[in-house]
């Protein structure tokens, strides 16, 4: 029994060393599927999104989404702790439970002598110190200051690696909360496209996809490393991460493949860098098999494109006109669509349209309203005092 204990402990505690070292540490995809982290996800992501979705009020079940990140992370700590815990304990049962414990005679029976071993073990590991229960044999002792300088480890891994997180959390928010007032909210690509139709609008174009290609690589190097954030959802429940990096990449799919214009080059290098990232994170989660599934579905059904086409024309967007646009749109769309659909499924995150939905409260046709009232004053224009009114009054409401 105690050769089984010995062989126990030893896996116990080489699995979280191994698991927490390519989890917090090394700076890349953590490899390998027997992965405590890995288990530790499948065992309580796939109940949590099958049970979230029973929750009738939309807010409240985005609420529970948003929970889950942060909750699996104190969650997934705790689990390295009492797996390091066990482990110990298990040495010293292997030992013969090597202490002087007032509470158990030698002669205790082998439960009593375990419970002995984990209270060691959780004292050690805690660094409590009590002192009530005595090592007797030089082995032991070496293994209870080993135990405590682990723990001092595992504390300073916990120091360091939250705020790591969440300075990556904060600079991945700061990029979607600006999307909002250049591609609506939630983002679509149509809407993005519409705000930049301006005289100039092709360079702010241009400036903004510069943007995304650094924060997609950005994404790339912190979500690959810590995949953790994935489960981190926006703090807006119609915004997300995944809705605004598909949204660049519907964009970029339309400059590369129908429309005119400067912005096409850049379009071409961010939608490089996006899908790289998109198809990365969906290996990080082994979603190859749903993407393939996902290949049969279309966000883009003909009539809709043939909408999108319309909505494009009206706002003055220089496109190409030939038959072959949307055969182009399509094969471009396939290279990253699968992926991204895969993911959204997964993370329970809902894609964005590509064309808006009509809103009574836009707030940017109130401004952009008011502003070209500004424009025709200044030019020459009359505007009434009635209207500009009416305008404030939307605006404010």
């Amino acid at each position: 029994m105690h050769l089984i204990a010995l062989i126990a402990g030893m896996i116990c505690c080489m699995a979280v060393a191994l698991d927490a070292f390519q989890t917090i540490i090394l700076p890349r995809r953590p490899a390998g599927r027997l992965r405590i982290t890995r288990a530790f996800f499948i065992l309580t992501w796939a109940p949590w999104r099958a049970l979230a979705p029973r929750i009738g009020n939309m807010k409240t079940r985005e609420q529970a989404y948003s929970v889950y990140g942060p909750l699996s992370l104190l969650l997934l700590l705790l689990v390295w702790a009492l797996l390091l815990l066990v482990g110990f304990a298990l040495f010293f049962f292997a030992m013969g439970s090597p202490f002087a414990d007032a509470m158990h005679a030698t002669q205790a029976s082998w439960f009593a002598r375990f419970e002995t071993d984990l209270y060691v073990s959780g004292t050690t590991l805690f660094t409590l110190g009590l002192g009530d229960v005595v090592p007797r044999a030089l082995p032991a002792r070496a293994l209870i200051i080993t135990e405590s300088g682990v723990g001092l480890g595992l504390v300073a891994l916990v120091i360091g690696y939250v705020p790591v997180l969440y300075q990556a959390f904060s600079r991945r928010e700061v990029s979607v909360a600006l999307l909002d007032a250049r591609a609506g909210s939630p983002p679509t690509s149509t809407e993005l496209l519409r705000r930049h139709a301006f005289e100039g609008g092709d360079k702010a174009l241009t400036v903004l996809l510069v943007e995304w290609e650094r924060w997609s690589a950005e994404i790339l190097e912190s979500h690959i490393s810590y995949p953790i954030l994935c489960y981190y959802r926006s703090q807006h429940d119609n915004q997300s991460w995944l809705s605004a990096l598909v949204a660049v990449l519907d964009s970029c799919a339309l400059l590369i493949s129908i429309m005119e214009g400067t912005p096409a080059r850049q379009a071409q290098l961010t939608f490089a860098m996006a899908r790289h990232a998109l198809i990365d994170l969906g290996h990080v989660f082994h979603q190859e098999a749903n993407a393939k599934r996902a290949e049969a579905q279309d966000r883009l059904p003909e009539a809709e494109f043939a909408r999108l086409c319309e909505v494009l024309g009206d706002i003055g967007m220089r496109m190409c006109g030939d038959p072959a646009s949307a055969n182009r749109l399509r094969t471009i769309r396939v290279l990253y669509e699968p992926h991204a659909i895969a993911l959204s499924e997964y993370l329970r995150m809902p894609l964005p349209t590509w064309i808006p939905e009509p809103s009574a409260k836009d707030q940017w046709k109130t401004i952009a309203r008011l502003r070209s009232e500004a424009e025709a004053v200044l030019q020459g224009g009359v505007v009434s005092d009635h209207a500009s009114a009416v305008r404030l009054h939307d605006l404010e409401h």
